[in-house]
């Protein structure tokens, strides 16, 4: 047996015994924990259906503003889980966890809304788990990290790439094991045509969608068209474009792996350079440099064009004096300066262990291996009351560095953010930008007062 083969072996090995511990039902001989979804569309759905998988849960209720999505969610949880019950049925969030008394909550929101369902539903009692990235500003963030420390819950972040196997054994294999020697660049793009570009007309808003609701502490658009999986992510008022959406990931695998924390400044350059001719006011272009003591972390995104490294359109490398380590989704691999033979990881799949997996709408299949073993680790820490591996903190970490790097771009100077003051260093007006203006009578959080 070959280096390279002796590691795999030994890697899958160490893998399966590392969560038979854990069994692939969590409480099974426990009265089933009470679950409710707030946000039934794509990404949401498929967590929830991911939990039911692994864990003895009972799916209580469903919150969407949209009835269709709403009711399509409950008939599938109905197919899914052990009772065969349809979960009750929610417009309003904060009248379901007034009414059921949640074990866990799953918020798969647009990102405008996570920071207030995420603050409620830990205030009520539950356990959550909440898509990245966290909030659509620093201030946001610092609320949820403020209110899961004092209502003493688990949080963990949608950030599944601390549970994609393939990039476990990496990290154990390569970075750990220091076969990269000293670590000095790293870099990390995006190059997915996934902005979306489109004119609409202002329409009716449907029967079944309530709009004032979706939009909620939000700017208000006029409406035109459901907002739907890609729509609304090419909107600022919602999120924070490709770098909030795709780099969130890819700095957070790099944080874990590294074992780096905020970093020391952020810069940002960009703007929509070539796709002009649409809605959309996200970035079709740009950079930024995370910078940390004796490595800097450059991020860049195009939605246009070709990628850079077609093998690897969105991904990270990590360049050490000995070779560089390079990531993604479906793999990675180690490639020695010396010239010695390249070790590679491949993705995992379950299609035999989780057959309806391939029956699906929309599943992607590489990333349900990840999100089972998130959930797994979610559940751990909920039994063990302990920190998972996407901890809120660590979530924020990373979704408030991109948040930084928009604003960066936004004034054209580099910004250094003090979590400790929750101020920008010598920069006020950068700092007054750290919480927006909520729509209404909507109340921002705050850390001081959650």
């Amino acid at each position: 047996m070959n280096r390279r083969s002796f590691i795999r072996a030994t890697s899958a090995s160490l893998l399966l015994s590392s969560f038979s511990s854990y069994g692939f039902e969590f409480f099974a001989n426990e009265k089933p924990k009470k679950v409710a979804l707030i946000g039934t569309g794509w990404y949401g759905t498929g967590d929830l259906l991911r939990l039911i998988q692994i864990a003895n849960v009972e799916v209580v209720s469903l919150c969407d503003v949209d009835e269709h999505n709403l009711n399509i969610a409950a008939n599938l949880v109905a197919e899914r889980q052990k009772n065969g019950k349809k979960p009750k049925l929610f417009s309003n969030y904060r009248k379901m966890l007034k009414l059921h008394q949640l074990d866990i909550v799953l918020i798969g929101t647009p990102d405008h809304w996570h920071a207030l369902t995420c603050i409620d539903a830990l205030k009520s009692g539950a356990h959550v788990y909440v898509q990245k990235p966290i909030s659509v500003d620093v201030i946001e963030g610092e609320a949820m990290v403020a209110a899961a420390r004092k209502y003493n819950k688990v949080v963990q972040v949608g950030t599944q790439r601390k549970s994609t196997p393939h990039l476990i054994d990496a990290k154990k294999q390569i970075i750990d094991a220091g076969l990269l020697g000293t670590i000095g660049h790293v870099d990390l793009c995006c190059f997915y045509h996934m902005r979306a570009n489109g004119n609409p007309p202002i329409q009716e808003v449907p029967d079944y969608f309530d709009y004032e609701m979706w939009t909620g502490p939000a700017p208000m658009r006029p409406f035109d068209g459901l907002p739907h999986r890609r729509w609304w992510r090419t909107f600022r008022e919602y999120g924070n474009g490709i770098m909030g959406d795709m780099c969130v990931h890819m700095l957070d695998t790099v944080r874990w792996m590294l074992d780096l924390g905020w970093p020391k400044s952020i810069s940002s350059v960009g703007g929509i350079y070539v796709q002009k001719d649409g809605k959309s006011n996200i970035s079709d272009t740009q950079t930024a440099v995370f910078e940390y003591d004796g490595l800097n972390c450059n991020w860049e995104h195009r939605t246009w064009g070709n990628p850079d490294d077609p093998e690897y359109p969105w991904a990270f490398k990590i360049y050490g004096e000995k070779g560089v380590l390079k990531g993604d989704v479906m793999k990675a691999e180690f490639i020695p300066v010396d010239g010695s033979e390249t070790i590679r990881f491949d993705v995992l799949y379950e299609k035999e262990k989780y057959p309806e997996d391939l029956t699906e709408k929309d599943l992607e299949l590489h990333a349900a291996p990840a999100t089972r073993r998130h959930m797994i680790d979610f559940l751990n820490a909920i039994k063990n009351n302990t920190k998972p591996v996407a901890d809120i903190e660590q979530g924020h970490i990373s979704s408030a560095s991109c948040i930084l790097a928009n604003l960066s771009m936004d004034l054209k100077r580099p910004l250094a953010y003090d979590p400790k003051t929750r101020t920008v260093l010598n920069d006020p007006e950068a700092t007054a930008l750290l919480q927006r203006e909520y729509r209404g009578d909507w109340k921002h959080p705050h850390p001081d007062t959650v």
